[in-house]
């Protein structure tokens, strides 16, 4: 199954009046580096993956999905006018079965403001053909209108022959640690895989014990680089039970000293989270910023920790940055990284091999995080330091 070997990945992705995004078609590496300017639509675009994820789990589907966003107005993009339909297709290929599967999926709402569906199709390549597994609308679609408030994809009776996709994209998982809601474990109450952090603490403790001390040993091995004087680390419960991380420092004191993660860094517990994600999962994951709170010496390795679990894993990852040293490796190709430019009509994206003037420049011996910098850099960044003089006195 696609969620157990980590074979299956997203090939390509097109998607129309998505957010911020009206029309964009892109080719994704097995790890992907997406930069741009503030606002210009990088959480928007890993929701894509989130959403597809957000069909195919239990407890969601499509009417929770979009429900979830606020509603298909909240979803389309602002740019869309005449054809308002919001599209979402998606290849994602099995190296080791030489199959590669199409999803295509088009919605809108109706006259109530309730979302329904205009088309879901899936073909499956393989072995140099090709078969159409599914093309919605069917016959009984068109004489039961409720029937296209769901996917096919959601329902277990329906998907047997596409099961294993719909595995995978529920395999999808997105994190950006919060550090201050894995400080407060009492809201972890009523929270499940909180991508925030909220249950983050409830996770490791409902690990098999046995993976979970292995996983904590690979942990603190890591973390020993960036935190010399740690000198272990482990699951503890208090006397109601709650669940804690906690560490052995070693200062001046000759037996050290424990601390729990309400005393740990932001950096610290933001690195605990990035290298459990990386051990814990197997579908795609979607990273935020995974520089925040770390050191930039820290940073710039987190391409090859990336690199090593991949040769383990064939696991992809999908990763949002604003950070120059992330992009230092030299390991890091012109065709792992995509671009966003925001422009009046929504949001353009490239991958960097498509441009000319970077692929010249790196070939002239330019870094590619310098090529980055310039390409996404806002262009009156200046201004902000003239902010006192521009703010009126008066009340």
């Amino acid at each position: 199954m696609a969620s157990r070997d980590g074979t299956y990945q997203f090939e390509r992705i097109q998607i129309k009046n998505w957010k911020n995004f009206s029309d964009i078609n892109l080719k994704l590496a097995p790890r992907v580096f997406l930069v741009g300017p503030n606002a210009s639509g990088k959480s928007n675009f890993l929701d894509v993956f989130r959403f597809l994820r957000d069909l195919a789990i239990e407890g969601g589907g499509f009417q929770e999905a979009v429900k979830r966003r606020r509603g298909v107005s909240a979803i389309r993009s602002l740019s869309a006018r005449k054809h308002s339909d919001i599209e979402i297709n998606v290849e994602v290929k099995v190296p080791k079965e030489n199959v590669m599967w199409s999803y295509e999926l088009i919605f809108n709402q109706d006259n109530r403001s309730r979302p329904v569906i205009k088309k879901e199709k899936i073909i499956k390549k393989e072995n140099g053909g090709q078969k159409l597994i599914l093309d919605r609308p069917l016959e009984e679609d068109r004489s039961d209108q409720e029937r296209l408030r769901q996917t096919h994809l959601e329902q277990v009776t329906m998907n047997q022959s596409f099961r294993d996709l719909s595995v995978f994209f529920s395999s999808v998982q997105y994190l950006h640690i919060v550090p201050q809601l894995i400080r407060e474990p009492d809201r972890s109450v009523g929270y499940a895989n909180d991508p925030y952090g909220g249950d983050f603490l409830e996770q490791i403790a409902k690990t098999h014990e046995k993976t979970r001390q292995a996983w904590l040993r690979k942990i603190h091995e890591a973390l020993k680089v960036a935190i010399p004087q740690l000198k272990s680390i482990e699951l503890w419960r208090d006397e109601r039970g709650t669940p804690h991380l906690r560490g052995k420092y070693e200062h001046w004191r000759p037996q050290g000293a424990w601390q729990t993660e309400e005393q740990f860094s932001d950096g610290t517990l933001r690195l605990i989270g990035l290298l459990w994600a990386l051990l814990s999962g197997r579908g795609p994951l979607l990273l935020e910023e995974p520089e925040l709170s770390l050191h930039p010496e820290v940073v710039k390795y987190i391409p090859q920790m990336f690199a090593r679990m991949q040769l383990r894993t064939n696991r992809q990852i999908i990763v949002t940055t604003h950070s120059p040293e992330l992009l230092k490796d030299q390991g890091i190709g012109l065709d792992e990284v995509i671009l966003l430019y925001p422009k009046r009509e929504g949001t353009e994206a490239k991958l960097a091999s498509t441009i000319d003037e970077a692929k010249s420049l790196l070939e002239a011996g330019i870094p590619l995080d310098e090529i980055m910098r310039v390409e996404t850099q806002p262009e009156r960044a200046f201004q902000l330091s003239l902010f006192p003089e521009n703010v009126s006195s008066k009340n």
